[in-house]
């Protein structure tokens, strides 16, 4: 299992925006919800696929560019 360090993570304004809107937050801090996910734990997992990586965490999947630790989009999983 690949690990991620979680400080690392941010977004842009635009990001902010379609994370709130994908996932329904009504709250301005994303990136701490996103952070506040054990997303390094037993139970959750991270695939790499290309340039992203997937963190599965909770009910939902993060995408991130394995890069630069943008994340670009979340959703449920359904």
């Amino acid at each position: 299992m690949n690990k991620i360090d979680v400080n690392k993570l941010h977004t842009t304004e635009l990001g902010k925006e379609r994370i709130k809107r994908n996932i329904g937050l009504d709250i301005d801090e994303v990136i701490a919800w996103c952070r506040q996910a054990d997303l390094n734990s037993d139970k959750d997992y991270i695939v790499q696929k290309g340039k992203n990586w997937y963190i599965y965490a909770n009910d939902y999947v993060l995408t991130v560019n394995a890069k630069s630790y943008t994340i670009i989009t979340a959703h449920k999983i359904k």
